[in-house]
């Protein structure tokens, strides 16, 4: 048979520190505040205010191989050239034709602009993938 040992006198404490475990769940609960206002600065950041917006403002079926896509453009700065991208799709909803286009610098803020789109099939909807101001070096200027 083996008898039960007791540990020293001392060198385990009986209860837990309430000051000590307190001081823990403070830093704790720091630490996690701090780290939800830096994701809520990120995500403003990344998501708040976007340079340039490219909404749909119609399409118009051209032929049983092209349509065209018109995109109403906003940006914060009129001087700035922008790039958009805009797609076709058939009945089925997949797409069968895209354009990428160059936006020139324009001293109104908001522009429309009209894009032919070649298909690969009748075309059905029109719709736009979205505008940014990183414009491609290929694109006609």
């Amino acid at each position: 048979m083996s008898q039960a040992t007791t540990p020293p006198a001392g060198r385990y404490p009986d209860q837990p520190n309430p000051a000590r475990t307190r001081a823990i769940l403070s830093a704790g609960l720091v630490v996690v505040l701090i780290l939800g206002v830096i994701i809520a600065w990120i995500g403003y950041e990344k998501f708040a205010a976007q340079p340039v917006t490219g909404e749909m403002s119609g399409y118009d079926i051209i032929d049983s191989s092209t349509a065209s896509v018109t995109v109403t453009v906003t940006r914060q700065h009129g001087d700035q050239p922008v790039s958009c991208i805009v797609y076709v799709k058939n009945r089925d909803g997949a797409e069968i034709g895209r354009r990428e286009f160059y936006v020139p610098p324009a001293k109104d803020n908001v522009i429309t602009v009209t894009e032919p789109v070649r298909t690969t099939e009748p075309p059905a909807v029109g719709a736009v993938f979205g505008c940014g101001t990183a414009v491609p070096a290929y694109l006609d200027r």
